[in-house]
């Protein structure tokens, strides 16, 4: 029997991948509860209404969501962020419902902040869910979205949703110039400490269509879009430019959306900027791991671990991600 002569590489990185304990050593990137935060929905009725096309994602009442932030703090996830879905009825053309001071959202911060004061609460700032046609705002005879009519009605949302206790605002609608129109009416009306996430780098996405149905926004929109005022995907460019300016009225954060297409735009927004960069992993994306985990064709524990390690890795300090609360008892597991 012959041997094969020993072969002598003087540097061999496989040895550090040998042992568990090594490779924590060399470990570049790490994912906690800390890093997530929980999009949730919040509707008019009672109890939890399933989301057909996100499986694992519920419609939640008041009395349902606060069954989750109790969850959440248990798990250590620090943020909870709100998405209104209100009765059909209830929607109009200038969707005046998104700043009223009973509306659902409203309601639901209160109802939070007074239960967990130390939980943070973030709220949605766009007129999509409440107006009848589903577009993010106001819209002429034309049905062209208007940029600074829908400014004032997001500082109205806006300082409604400040005043019933929200932590960080969340603008998504991506209007002209809304940051900084918001940052000032915040602190003319005191709200020094409300804090401002901008989706600064929302595309206009054929990954968000479970979404939209679970705010009911879907079959307002109907075969419309938002090409006019979401970013082109095949921009990058647009993006970093968009980011400055939010950062510039005002943002304490930024958001890039959606998650995995766009990861090069979370690297070079994280590399120039240097300041706190979130990332949402959208509701198509989380669908489409859900869709093949239930036939068997992935491992829904692995595949969603490895895409949210991904966001890290490309920069984000945080993600807005269905998986949250699932993640949070995984890495417990794994302690």
């Amino acid at each position: 029997m012959t041997t094969t002569p020993a072969r002598h590489f003087p540097i061999r990185p496989r040895r550090m991948r040998h042992d568990e304990f090594s490779r924590r050593l060399m470990r570049e990137h790490v994912l906690t509860a800390n890093d997530l935060i929980y999009p949730v929905f919040v509707h008019e009725g009672q109890g939890r209404v399933p989301v057909a096309s996100m499986p694992g994602v519920d419609r939640l009442s008041i009395e349902e969501l606060l069954k989750v932030g109790e969850q959440a703090l248990e798990l250590g996830v620090p943020v909870l962020d709100l998405f209104g879905v209100p009765e059909a009825s209830a929607k109009t053309a200038d969707g005046r419902i998104a700043w009223a001071e009973d509306g659902i959202i409203q309601r639901a911060i209160r109802a939070l902040k007074a239960r967990f004061p130390e939980l943070g609460v973030m709220s949605d700032q766009a007129l999509d869910p409440y107006t009848t046609h589903g577009q993010d705002g106001l819209i002429d005879e034309s049905g062209y979205i208007l940029n600074d009519e829908t400014i004032e009605a997001l500082v109205k949302q806006s300082l409604s949703h400040a005043a019933a206790g929200a932590d960080i605002l969340s603008p998504s609608d991506m209007m002209d110039g809304r940051i900084g129109a918001i940052r000032a009416a915040l602190e003319a009306a005191g709200f020094i400490h409300t804090r401002i996430m901008a989706y600064s780098a929302k595309y206009a996405s054929a990954f968000y269509g479970p979404f939209r149905s679970a705010v009911g926004s879907a079959a307002s929109l109907g075969k419309g879009n938002k090409y006019s005022y979401q970013m082109d995907p095949a921009n990058s460019d647009e993006a970093l430019h968009e980011v400055g300016l939010d950062l510039a009225e005002g943002a304490d954060m930024v958001m890039v959306k959606p998650g995995l297409p766009y990861l090069d735009i979370v690297y070079r927004v994280k590399q120039q900027f240097r300041r706190p960069t979130y990332v949402y992993q959208v509701s198509g994306e989380y669908a489409m791991i859900k869709a093949a985990a239930q036939n068997g064709w992935l491992d829904e524990r692995a595949v969603a671990m490895e895409s949210l390690l991904a966001f890290k890795r490309a920069g984000a300090d945080g993600i807005l991600t269905y998986f949250a609360l699932d993640a949070a008892r995984w890495l417990r597991e794994t302690r």
